[in-house]
């Protein structure tokens, strides 16, 4: 599967909102679009951000979405079309498919600091869905699935700190976590209070529909 190997920093300060993409050091304050706010480029401070199309702003916000999700363009595009199948007001069908996303659900419970960190977690064969071994990141987790990690993969270091983790996590109310034994049932799907309310997903629907 390919890869987005541009500098996360980069990312944020050329859409000029944080994405959180290097999850804790993001909250850091030498993180660099508190210190350069401004767009990356040898202009430097002095340039200034060009006013947008219609086009341009629809552009602006599918790729703010993406990066956030950490998706490339073909999974994001994909995942649109799927929302669009379904039944139901597309918007909040897709914000559900990518909330739904195995990753993003381990990086909601703490278990990872990051969505790229979390997708590590499942290549590396540590990640369970229902006892059985998850090896898809993007996997669509269902309400009645359980999410665990791999009994014997406890003691590895990531792993070490992960109580301690778990209860800095602000874990969704669509989720039932055992801190236990480090395990979440998914118990229903995400409601619409439990979804992104700073995306403009109108936005996206428009661009994919030219």
């Amino acid at each position: 599967m390919g890869k987005n190997l541009d500098n996360k920093c980069k990312q944020c300060r050329r859409l000029g909102e944080k994405l959180y993409l290097k999850g804790e050091r993001c909250y850091s304050p030498k993180c660099a679009i508190i210190k350069r706010n401004y767009a990356p480029g040898f202009h430097g401070p002095k340039s200034q951000r060009r006013r947008l199309s219609d086009y341009g702003l629809q552009l602006a916000e599918k790729q703010k979405v993406r990066k956030f999700y950490g998706l490339l363009e073909k999974q994001f595009r994909l995942t649109f079309e799927k929302a669009e199948k379904m039944s139901g007001d597309v918007s909040t069908n897709f914000l559900r498919l990518l909330e739904m996303r195995l990753d993003n659900i381990i990086y909601r419970l703490g278990w990872a600091s990051s969505r790229q960190k979390a997708r590590q977690l499942v290549n590396h064969s540590l990640i369970l869905v229902d006892g059985k071994k998850a090896s898809i990141a993007s996997m669509i987790v269902r309400p009645g699935q359980v999410v665990s990690v791999k009994e014997n993969k406890l003691k590895k270091n990531h792993f070490k700190n992960l109580q301690q983790n778990q209860n800095k996590a602000e874990s969704p109310g669509w989720l039932n976590v055992d801190k236990s034994d480090f395990s979440t049932k998914v118990l229903h799907e995400p409601k619409d209070e439990d979804l992104p309310l700073n995306f403009k997903i109108q936005m996206i629907i428009e661009y994919y529909s030219k």
